[in-house]
Protein backbone atom coordinates (compact mmCIF):
# COMPACT_ATOMS: atom_id res chain seq x y z
CA UNK A 1 0.00 0.00 0.00
CA UNK A 2 1.30 3.56 -0.84
CA UNK A 3 1.69 6.15 1.30
CA UNK A 4 -1.55 8.19 -0.55
CA UNK A 5 -3.99 5.21 0.27
CA UNK A 6 -3.32 5.08 4.07
CA UNK A 7 -5.97 6.46 6.17
CA UNK A 8 -4.48 9.62 8.37
CA UNK A 9 -5.23 10.75 11.94
CA UNK A 10 -5.78 14.53 11.81
CA UNK A 11 -6.74 16.93 15.12
CA UNK A 12 -8.59 20.47 14.68
CA UNK A 13 -8.71 22.98 17.56
CA UNK A 14 -11.15 25.31 17.97
CA UNK A 15 -9.18 28.14 20.13
CA UNK A 16 -11.69 30.64 22.25
CA UNK A 17 -10.85 33.80 23.51
CA UNK A 18 -13.16 36.77 24.30
CA UNK A 19 -15.89 34.97 22.66
CA UNK A 20 -14.64 34.36 19.36
CA UNK A 21 -12.46 31.94 17.08
CA UNK A 22 -9.04 32.19 15.53
CA UNK A 23 -9.20 30.75 11.99
CA UNK A 24 -6.51 31.04 9.42
CA UNK A 25 -6.59 31.04 5.47
CA UNK A 26 -4.90 27.67 4.58
CA UNK A 27 -2.19 27.50 1.80
CA UNK A 28 -0.02 24.79 0.21
CA UNK A 29 -2.43 21.57 0.75
CA UNK A 30 -5.63 20.28 0.38
CA UNK A 31 -8.64 22.62 1.48
CA UNK A 32 -5.94 25.32 0.13
CA UNK A 33 -7.79 29.05 0.13
CA UNK A 34 -10.37 27.66 2.85
CA UNK A 35 -10.22 29.02 5.93
CA UNK A 36 -9.74 26.78 9.18
CA UNK A 37 -8.48 26.67 12.99
CA UNK A 38 -5.00 25.37 13.93
CA UNK A 39 -4.46 21.36 13.22
CA UNK A 40 -2.72 18.98 11.27
CA UNK A 41 -1.78 15.50 12.04
CA UNK A 42 -1.21 13.34 15.38
CA UNK A 43 2.35 12.23 15.92
CA UNK A 44 2.88 8.47 17.53
CA UNK A 45 2.50 8.73 20.41
CA UNK A 46 1.00 11.65 21.45
CA UNK A 47 -2.22 12.42 23.25
CA UNK A 48 -4.89 13.80 21.63
CA UNK A 49 -4.19 16.96 23.91
CA UNK A 50 -0.45 16.59 23.90
CA UNK A 51 -1.06 16.87 19.38
CA UNK A 52 -3.13 19.63 20.40
CA UNK A 53 -0.83 21.71 22.14
CA UNK A 54 2.13 20.39 19.96
CA UNK A 55 0.29 22.04 16.26
CA UNK A 56 -1.56 25.49 17.91
CA UNK A 57 2.43 26.21 18.86
CA UNK A 58 4.24 25.24 15.72
CA UNK A 59 1.13 27.29 13.48
CA UNK A 60 0.34 30.14 15.54
CA UNK A 61 3.21 30.54 18.67
CA UNK A 62 0.33 30.27 21.13
CA UNK A 63 -0.26 28.42 24.26
CA UNK A 64 -4.02 26.64 24.61
CA UNK A 65 -5.76 25.48 27.95
CA UNK A 66 -8.85 23.58 28.77
CA UNK A 67 -8.20 21.21 25.41
CA UNK A 68 -12.09 19.51 25.38
CA UNK A 69 -13.68 16.91 22.97
CA UNK A 70 -15.98 18.26 20.07
CA UNK A 71 -16.40 15.62 17.44
CA UNK A 72 -15.06 12.55 15.62
CA UNK A 73 -15.01 12.44 11.64
CA UNK A 74 -14.19 9.73 9.34
CA UNK A 75 -13.63 12.45 6.41
CA UNK A 76 -13.29 11.71 2.86
CA UNK A 77 -14.81 14.26 0.93
CA UNK A 78 -11.56 15.90 -0.51
CA UNK A 79 -10.06 13.97 -3.21
CA UNK A 80 -7.46 11.59 -2.44
CA UNK A 81 -7.40 12.32 1.71
CA UNK A 82 -8.82 9.99 4.08
CA UNK A 83 -8.61 11.32 7.49
CA UNK A 84 -10.31 10.32 11.01
CA UNK A 85 -10.49 13.69 12.43
CA UNK A 86 -10.74 14.49 15.90
CA UNK A 87 -11.59 18.16 16.78
CA UNK A 88 -11.26 19.50 19.73
CA UNK A 89 -11.85 23.04 21.56
CA UNK A 90 -9.57 24.84 23.92
CA UNK A 91 -9.25 28.11 25.43
CA UNK A 92 -6.51 30.52 24.51
CA UNK A 93 -3.74 30.87 27.24
CA UNK A 94 -0.93 33.13 26.01
CA UNK A 95 0.67 34.61 22.42
CA UNK A 96 -0.49 36.68 19.72
CA UNK A 97 -1.26 34.38 16.77
CA UNK A 98 1.68 34.61 14.42
CA UNK A 99 2.46 32.62 11.18
CA UNK A 100 4.83 30.36 11.43
CA UNK A 101 4.16 28.26 8.74
CA UNK A 102 4.09 30.50 6.23
CA UNK A 103 4.00 28.02 3.52
CA UNK A 104 0.68 26.13 5.07
CA UNK A 105 -1.37 29.41 6.26
CA UNK A 106 -1.52 32.77 4.97
CA UNK A 107 -2.76 34.54 8.27
CA UNK A 108 -4.61 34.03 11.40
CA UNK A 109 -7.41 36.30 12.87
CA UNK A 110 -9.76 36.11 15.41
CA UNK A 111 -13.43 35.74 14.22
CA UNK A 112 -17.23 35.81 15.93
CA UNK A 113 -19.09 32.46 15.08
CA UNK A 114 -21.90 34.32 13.48
CA UNK A 115 -19.79 36.12 11.38
CA UNK A 116 -17.28 33.25 9.99
CA UNK A 117 -15.39 34.02 7.15
CA UNK A 118 -15.60 31.70 3.52
CA UNK A 119 -15.36 29.63 2.25
CA UNK A 120 -14.58 27.40 5.31
CA UNK A 121 -12.65 24.07 5.86
CA UNK A 122 -14.96 21.19 5.23
CA UNK A 123 -14.61 20.38 9.12
CA UNK A 124 -16.43 23.50 10.06
CA UNK A 125 -19.95 22.47 8.67
CA UNK A 126 -19.64 19.46 10.75
CA UNK A 127 -18.55 21.98 13.76
CA UNK A 128 -21.18 24.03 13.44
CA UNK A 129 -24.23 21.20 12.79
CA UNK A 130 -21.47 19.87 16.07
CA UNK A 131 -22.58 22.69 18.21
CA UNK A 132 -26.29 23.21 17.19
CA UNK A 133 -27.33 19.59 18.05
CA UNK A 134 -24.79 18.33 20.23
CA UNK A 135 -24.31 15.25 17.95
CA UNK A 136 -20.59 14.60 18.42
CA UNK A 137 -20.00 11.53 15.52
CA UNK A 138 -19.94 12.15 11.85
CA UNK A 139 -18.96 9.15 9.31
CA UNK A 140 -18.75 11.04 5.60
Amino acid sequence: MDQSSKIKVGIGIMVYRNGQVLLGKRQGSHGAGEYASPGGSMEFGESFAESAMRECLEETGMRIANIRFRFLSNLRSYTGKHYVHIQLDADWESGEPRVMEPEKCEYWDWYSLDDLPSPMFKTYDLYLESLETGRNYFDQ
